[in-house]
């Protein structure tokens, strides 16, 4: 299953030439031809389109420094829906312990062969994290991309927030990064369906994504195909799109308060536009993060 995010945190381009020449290939019968759902044959060219590299070491570098301004006691983050560890994995060099969760085995069996090349302090675990509980007080528990909207019923989504709650330790840090539904709305242009490619660097290489949005049943499918070196392979997606003031509402409900909303992970304040939103709360009165 592929992030939604990544439809549009890249620049798009409407279908063009490009999309002809890899249709044209799809036709002519590609050897590789993959269908992928979350974890299993989409590890490759997930981690394709979110490499580890310079975002992951931003947002750890972002997340490092509310643990170290918490001045709380505690074990050190909870990361749900860890996948591969591409945030996780540098976040551990910065802070310690991490233990992330997540339901895919294949996902966490590459995490699992990462950790064995290079030791470092990341605990996987599978598991569900509607229900996961582990009885540790976490500095910091964070869910990461489009995670948290894959949950289509909100009183799922309400079950997270008070598990993110009840494993937080006094003075911890929630985070969440959640889509933009008025940004989705944006993309669309007033229709309901639209269809992009992004490129990315190779010779017809790229994503290729065909989106679907339902304001009513306020949700979001996007049907994706890679193209790679001769090669294609298909994912689909659904997420809700859950409004902020839906998501603090969830927080309130489980005790958490926002202290703070931001566009990206270097902290700019979140102006309504931006594609993702990162919420940071806390148990308390609402204030800055």
């Amino acid at each position: 299953m592929i992030s939604g995010s990544c439809a549009y945190g890249r620049s798009l381009r409407p279908a063009g030439r490009a999309h002809e020449r890899a249709r044209a290939r799809l036709r002519a019968g590609m050897s590789g031809m993959a269908r992928s759902g979350h974890g299993g044959h989409s590890t490759g060219f997930h981690d394709r389109i979110f490499p580890t590299g310079p975002e992951s070491e931003q947002i750890a570098e972002w997340l490092a420094r509310l643990v170290a301004a918490s001045e709380t006691d505690g074990h050190a983050a909870l990361e749900l829906g860890v996948g591969v560890g591409r945030v996780a994995l540098p976040l551990s060099r910065r802070i310690g312990d991490v233990v992330g969760v997540d339901s895919s085995p294949e996902r966490l069996s590459v995490l699992r062969e990462s950790l064995s090349v290079t030791p470092r302090p990341v605990v996987p675990v599978e598991g569900d994290m509607r229900t996961y509980a582990d009885g540790r007080q976490y500095r910091l528990v964070y869910c990461l991309r489009d995670t948290f909207c894959m949950l289509l019923d909100p009183a799922d989504q309400r079950q997270v927030l008070l598990r993110c709650a009840e494993a937080l330790a006094p003075g911890g840090t929630v985070v969440l990064e959640t889509h933009n539904p008025a940004a989705v709305a944006a993309l669309h242009q007033g229709r309901p369906r639209e269809i992009f490619f992004t490129p990315y660097p190779g010779e017809d290489t790229g994503l290729l994504s065909y989106s679907t949005r339902d304001p009513e049943k306020r949700t979001w499918r996007l049907s994706h195909i890679w193209f790679e070196e001769g090669n294609a392979r298909i994912s689909s997606t659904v997420s809700r799109l859950t409004e902020p003031e839906e998501l603090d509402a969830h927080a309130g409900h489980a005790g958490l308060s926002l202290h703070g909303r931001y566009g990206d992970w270097h902290g700019t304040p979140y102006t309504g536009s931006e594609p993702m939103v990162v919420s940071v709360y806390r148990a308390g009165k609402t204030g800055d993060a």
